[in-house]
């Protein structure tokens, strides 16, 4: 487990470190307003996708004036005669309130007078004006009342309205907007009137609803301009669903009763030669017939209001910055995690998706319940940050993997060099292969009168001659499960159970029965090899092996531009000296193996060995068991 912790620390810490840095640059393009539009465009998808009312909208409904009904006046703007005509005939309906979303600062012939007192004479009808300098007043007749609003619209950069307003202020007066008029209008009669927060007084509130004043920062915008007491629109109703009817079917009387008692009745233009168009999250983008009048558009700040004062719905909340900074973080360390742990493509691509999908549902039914968070930031963190970590991972095992390939892909079978590379917590440690204790079972193997062979032979002739007889060794060897680590000249050091450490007593002696079985093999390929010498009329070889099995510490020895991974410690030793012991003993064999009792105890009974004697090996201070390898027992090939 050290060894892991060792492996995985610094790999973690530059994800972190990542991680932290995507974090940065994501939060410092959010704050210049980079993702701001992207944001956004979520956000309309979300607030399209949010489930609607289904109903018929029961407090408001509208009396539009169209293209049609201008033809039939023919004349715009609507006079006032006509205009308290079409009131006069709501009033007979008994509405609860009327909004005449229609300007009338200056008179239009004929019907001023009347226009005038019925506008006077009757307390719920609400008028409007436009808000600043430059703008429009209010009706004359209405100018010293309470009974106007201003119909200004907040329109986003590109066009879209998301917000609406409640109140204006100059600096010396502060107004009332068109729809919170005709909403405490409506909800007055429900016993439902405005009062200040408790906790925070300058909040209004309506029944039990707070809503609290949009801030700059709010949501996902970026400085937006706050000016005013605005609040986010859910747009929670459906346009199909506001009753709505012309103004040429009013004066036909083909309005039933009970469609306008007790209801706010809206009297607005809908035609397309007025332009009072708006977009909204509703019009799937900035397209032509995906707009709805103004008049519309105050029919749902009027109904999302009314809502709140009667506690059916509530504003639309958002982050404060530092959770939202806290939110934007998170995902850059899932990306981080993700990069860190997931190694294949496949899986990386569906963990990827999985949380991108998971992201954006969760923050759908966030909104979808009154809450507004970040989507494309968090994405976006956590698409940079997993890209980049897996990235660094990747290129930190292309360059582990490269190193141990250096130092086993030429000695061992693919099988096993892919298990190395599987297994490579083992073996790396901060980019440098590790050492490890482990039990193996080491053969040395030497030509026997080499030196005499080099003495009689040009150079390249010998280097020709001995490669052939390495690279037909070291075949056998690999064959049996070794790893050649070293040369000599003409010796092979040759490793069995390593490099991967073994785990139990069956594999060790597995190890030195195919160590032992290969020496055999390689007397075999001698014989081979001296009946082709022979008719080439080259030299004929013997050789010498000694195999011991024991403890030894496998490790990388060199420096960093040349690594060699091999094993050190008594085991080695003690096999090169039982290579080396009493080199003219042969007995005539083309291969004479000499193994120690230690190996021998993991032999079982499957060779034949034949006792030399306890000896002192040069430069040890104990006797060990020699023992010569004859064969297989007879059941044995």
């Amino acid at each position: 487990m050290r060894l892991r912790y060792k492996t995985i620390l610094p790999p973690l810490l530059t994800a972190i470190f990542i991680s932290c840095i995507v974090f940065a640059v994501v939060i410092g393009l959010r704050n210049l307003g980079k993702f701001e539009s992207l944001e956004l465009i979520a956000y309309d998808r979300f607030i399209r996708l949010k489930p609607k009312n289904s109903n018929v909208n029961p407090y408001l409904c509208i009396i539009t004036i169209t293209e049609d009904d201008i033809r039939q006046l023919n004349a715009w703007p609507i006079s006032d005669e006509k205009l308290a005509e079409a009131i006069e005939i709501l009033r007979q309906h008994k509405p609860r309130a009327i909004g005449v979303d229609i300007f009338r600062d200056v008179a239009v012939p004929p019907g001023k007078d009347l226009l005038d007192s019925i506008l006077t004479g009757n307390q719920n009808i609400i008028g409007v004006m436009k808000f600043g300098t430059g703008g429009v007043p209010p009706p004359a007749a209405l100018k010293n009342t309470d009974r106007f609003g201003f119909n200004d619209i907040i329109v986003d950069p590109g066009g879209t309205v998301r917000r609406g307003l409640i109140f204006l202020d100059d600096g010396k007066t502060s107004f009332f907007s068109f729809g919170l008029r005709l909403a405490l209008y409506y909800l007055q009669n429900e016993g439902i009137f405005p009062q200040p927060d408790p906790l925070h007084p300058e909040y209004l509130k309506l029944g039990q609803t707070t809503i609290k004043p949009f801030e700059k920062n709010d949501g996902c915008y970026t400085r937006a301009d706050s000016r005013g007491y605005q609040f986010l629109l859910d747009f929670q109703d459906n346009s199909s669903l506001f009753e709505i009817f012309s103004l040429s079917g009013l004066y036909a009387g083909d309005i039933a009763s009970d469609k306008i008692k007790d209801k706010i009745v809206l009297i607005g233009v809908v035609a397309q030669s007025v332009k009072d168009i708006f977009y909204t999250p509703l019009s799937r983008g900035a397209r032509p017939y995906q707009h709805v009048a103004g008049v519309v558009l105050h029919a749902h700040i009027i109904s999302q209001l009314i809502r709140f004062g009667l506690g059916e719905s509530r504003p639309i909340k958002s982050l404060s910055q530092f959770q939202e900074f806290w939110w934007i973080w998170l995902w850059s360390a899932i990306g981080a995690a993700i990069g860190l742990g997931i190694r294949s493509p496949w899986y990386f691509s569906a963990a990827t998706l999985a949380v991108i999908f998971g992201l954006f549902l969760f923050a759908y039914f966030l909104l979808s319940n009154g809450m507004w968070i970040p989507v494309v930031s968090p994405a976006s963190t956590f698409l940079f940050s997993s890209t980049l970590v897996t990235a660094y991972i990747s290129n930190r095992e292309k360059k582990q993997r490269t190193t141990l390939m250096n130092l086993f892909s030429k000695h061992v079978s693919h099988q096993i060099a892919e298990t190395i590379w599987q297994q490579r917590d083992q073996f790396i440690d901060n980019g440098r292969p590790q050492s490890q204790e482990l039990t193996v079972t080491v053969l040395f193997s030497d030509l026997k009168g080499f030196t005499s062979v080099a003495e009689e032979m040009d150079s390249r002739s010998l280097i020709e001659w001995l490669n052939t007889y390495m690279e037909a060794m070291v075949q056998v060897i690999i064959d049996y499960g070794g790893v050649v680590d070293d040369y000599a000249g003409d010796g092979i050091k040759a490793n069995f159970g390593f490099p991967i450490p073994r785990q139990t007593e069956a594999e060790i002696s597995q190890d030195a029965i195919n160590a032992v079985s290969c020496t055999l093999a390689m007397e075999k390929e001698v014989m081979r090899l001296n009946n082709v010498w022979r008719k080439q009329h080259l030299p004929e070889v013997r050789i010498r092996v000694g195999i011991y099995t024991g403890s030894a510490v496998a490790g990388a020895l060199g420096g960093a531009k040349r690594l060699k991974y091999t094993t050190v410690g008594d085991t080695v030793n003690i096999a090169a000296r039982l290579e080396s012991y009493n080199k003219d003993f042969a007995k005539e064999r083309l291969c004479r193996t000499l193994i120690s009792e230690t190996t021998l105890r993991y032999l079982g009974d499957q060779f034949k060995v034949e006792k030399i004697g306890e000896e002192y090996l040069k430069g040890k201070k104990q006797k060990v068991s020699i023992y010569q390898v004859v064969g297989f027992t007879s059941n044995k090939n």
